[in-house]
């Protein structure tokens, strides 16, 4: 069986797909097999909304505090199911929506899609990763090329002005001078930023 919702905590998260623009040098996927103590996230494919709704029934809602939008892949490749299944779980239940993403949503549909996400989604964590150009496409590799970091700084204004919850991250294998100058850029948009630990 496909693992499609899986729990971290007190937050379950949610696999739509293995599709993903970038190729991040540090990226879990290509040690791990899965996040936790959660089965494999390989997909045999992307689930269908029938399968995601059928899947969501194993768990109760009210055992977690978050939905995060985060698996094996960029969540955005499927926004529109994603916009779908988020609008479903919100009215199951109260609870707060997150999608983990590397920003490149606008590249990927070529429009706005803050404000496609911002009725149905609370908060957006965005892989910084680099604080320029340069370093952002060396660790980073989108197929986009250079305009991608262009684009995800874009994005996190987008969704800031949307009213939704936003944060950067990095991984803590770039330099401290880089954890640093990043910290600077994220506070120079009035973006919190967070230094996670690669699993």
């Amino acid at each position: 069986m496909m693992t499609i919702f899986y729990p971290i905590g007190d937050s379950l998260y949610v696999n739509l797909t293995n599709k993903c623009p970038c190729r991040c040098v540090f990226c879990v996927r290509e040690e791990h097999e899965t996040v936790g103590n959660n089965n494999s996230l390989w997909l045999d494919h992307d689930p269908s909304m029938e399968e995601i709704k059928a899947d969501l029934e194993r768990f109760n809602l009210s055992d977690y505090k978050e939905i995060v939008f985060c698996g094996f892949g960029e969540p955005m490749m499927r926004m529109d199911d994603l916009i779908e299944t988020a609008k479903y779980i919100k009215s199951k239940a109260d609870i707060k929506t997150r999608i983990n993403t590397n920003g490149l949503g606008d590249l990927i549909h070529e429009k706005n899609t803050a404000e496609c996400i911002k009725d149905c989604i609370d908060s957006v964590s965005i892989s910084l990763n680099a604080p320029d150009k340069e370093s952002y496409c060396r660790v980073t590799r989108p197929k986009f090329g250079e305009q991608s970091f262009d684009a995800m700084l874009k994005f996190a204004e987008e969704c800031r002005d949307c009213g939704i919850n936003i944060a950067f991250s990095v991984v803590d294998e770039i330099t401290p001078e880089e954890i640093e100058k990043s910290k600077e850029l994220a506070e120079s948009l009035g973006v919190k930023l967070r230094v996670r630990h690669k699993r």
